[in-house]
């Protein structure tokens, strides 16, 4: 990728780069970014639907792509048992569902794929990346660190995502395996299309964002990328804020 100049176009060659989640949004900008430094990419959706239109996406041309549910134990170790190798592992599946989450079977349905979706695939991964001395990026949020009245079910669930970034990172350090998560802000995907198409909501967001804009998909790439590379060898349990500074505001 073009707009990826830091980084050594061969910096993973051959490297096995599993993005669950990876179908669209800020996951697939992510596997875009991986394939373009060399990497051998897997992505996952939720549905068929889901890789059909990863399969017709230019950017995601060379990855490989399969439907996955995070919820089902059987098939996310099926996953990973079929990589003859894993080096990297980004989470990037989740769910909202704005103003139902108050709901106690709609909020235990999110939480069960963003974070225990997110344990699943750690814990099917750890042999793998025990084998590589890896790293795992996961993709917590701003609401890891402050409520959301419509969203009780995700914002609990990414605060856990943080807290079990940090937990893993302590676990799984015996192992070499380094354990990391970004926070990214408001960035514009088909999530919040909602929101960027809405003045009276977005230009609050704009507003209040140092950076004065939305994130874009390759603005949380980059620190991926950082996070799976070797020069971040010492960096493990780190919750990385990619908002624009919304947060320091």
């Amino acid at each position: 990728m073009d707009d990826l100049p830091t980084f050594d176009s061969r910096l993973f060659v051959d490297r096995q780069v599993l993005v669950v989640g990876g179908t669209s949004g800020i996951g697939a900008g992510i596997a875009a970014a991986f394939s373009s430094l060399g990497a051998k990419v897997m992505v996952t959706g939720a549905s068929d639907d889901d890789v059909a239109a990863a399969g017709a996406d230019p950017q995601l041309r060379g990855a490989g792509c399969m439907a996955l549910d995070v919820r089902d134990d059987a098939a996310v170790r099926g996953c990973v048992d079929g990589l003859a190798t894993l080096d990297v592992l980004v989470n990037c599946a989740g769910v909202l569902r704005r103003g139902a989450e108050m709901d106690p079977h709609v909020f235990a349905e999110v939480v069960d794929i963003n974070l225990n979706g997110t344990l699943r695939t750690c814990a099917a991964a750890r042999d793998k990346l025990r084998a590589s001395r890896g790293s795992i990026i996961n993709t917590a949020s701003m609401l890891s660190f402050f409520g959301g009245a419509l969203v009780p079910g995700y914002s609990a669930s990414k605060g856990g995502v943080a807290q079990l970034t940090k937990s893993l990172a302590i676990a799984y350090a015996q192992d070499g395996i380094r354990v990391n998560a970004v926070a990214p802000g408001w960035i514009a995907t088909r999530l919040t299309d909602a929101l960027q198409s809405d003045p009276a909501r977005s230009d609050p967001i704009v507003a209040r964002t140092p950076l004065q804009r939305w994130g874009l998909p390759r603005d949380v790439a980059g620190p991926v990328l950082f996070l799976a590379s070797p020069a971040a060898a010492f960096v493990t349990g780190v919750i990385l804020p990619v908002d624009g500074g919304y947060l320091v505001t």
